[in-house]
């Protein structure tokens, strides 16, 4: 898997921090999503947003970093998001996916902070064009996993998998870690989301059920899309994921992996590619025509937009279990 993007200096981001705070005191205040309101909980993308705002019910003010339709990954923060962390009252993110985001909350109180990478028990990516994403989405574990995990402690998760929502279990086990958080810094509404939470997890667990059933009797096992996102879905529903670049949608392959991918199709019988929406589909549409594939879209839900088969999380997770029924000949 290639280098995740370099991370913008340090200093740089303080100073723009320092003219963000400067702005709001002069009384430039934005209400754009995008993080500013002071005392809301700033969510850095849209799984973690949509858990929050099912948890809060309204009860907080939920606002988001990466606005819909924005390629979360490359993420760049104005000075105004960046002040907009430091008013939080709390900023939930996962360490590891959004360099500009893993810079900026070294910038916020720890004790405002909830990281909930560890409580995902996320593993490590596919470091070789050459395996299958998928392997190293087990079930092994490689961090302790302690209740909650709250601040940001140094850890470092760059070259994890980030993308634990696309596994209804781990998206279960972080929103309950939101909920006790949540919970712990204003239990007068404790009860407000303890309700919401269960109605959460319950919905997640249903979907799972869904998703499990649907997908016990595919022809084809190889999920090959183009990029590495999908790797806990395809180690919890029984596939090998075959990414055609990296983690990172950002990275290129070389002629040999594409090559690779190509033979891999062939051999295993493969009969759809998978697209993406907040990725160019150039290299999806490469390996579908040089291999008579065809190219179908399964969303990674990293954010929702016009061209998303949905309106939230589990409208997109429904249609991408339509998709993987027909594209691996699921009976």
């Amino acid at each position: 898997m290639p280098a995740p993007p370099p991370r913008r200096v340090l200093s740089a981001v303080v100073a723009a921090t320092a003219l963000a705070l400067t702005t709001a005191a002069c009384g430039s205040g934005s209400d754009s999503g995008s993080g500013s309101a002071a005392g809301a909980v700033v969510t850095s993308f849209y799984p973690i947003q949509f858990a929050t705002q099912q948890i809060t019910g309204g009860a907080l003010p939920v606002t988001v970093l990466t606005k819909p339709g924005a390629e979360p990954h490359d993420l760049e923060l104005a000075p105004q998001d960046i002040g907009g962390l430091t008013k939080a009252r709390l900023v939930v993110y996962a360490d590891g996916f959004q360099p500009a985001v893993d810079e900026a909350v070294v910038l916020v109180d720890p004790t405002k902070v909830l990281d909930v990478a560890d409580v995902a028990k996320l593993v490590p990516a596919s470091t070789d064009d050459s395996d299958h994403a998928g392997e190293s989405g087990t079930e092994t574990e490689q961090h302790d996993t302690a209740d909650g995990h709250d601040g940001h402690d140094g850890h470092d998760h760059g070259a994890d998998d980030p993308h634990f929502w696309l596994d209804p279990s781990r998206y279960a086990a972080v929103a309950q870690a939101i909920s006790a958080r949540l919970s712990k810094d204003d239990p007068a509404n404790a009860p407000v989301y303890a309700k919401n939470t269960a109605i959460f997890v319950e919905k997640l667990s249903a979907l799972d059920e869904e998703m499990r059933v649907g997908l016990q009797q595919c022809r084809v096992k190889e999920l090959v899309t183009s990029h590495a996102a999908f790797g806990y879905l395809a180690a919890r529903y029984g596939f090998e994921q075959r990414g055609i670049t990296g983690v990172s949608p950002e990275a290129e392959p070389s002629a040999t992996a594409l090559k690779a991918v190509g033979d891999l199709v062939r051999s295993a019988g493969v009969t759809t590619i998978y697209q993406e929406t907040l990725v160019e589909p150039h290299f999806a549409q490469t390996v579908a025509e040089s291999t008579g594939a065809k190219v179908a879209t399964l969303d990674p839900i990293e954010g929702i937009t016009s061209a998303s088969v949905g309106a939230d999380y589990f409208e997109v997770m429904r249609s991408n279990l339509v998709a993987l029924r027909d594209g691996q000949e699921c009976s």
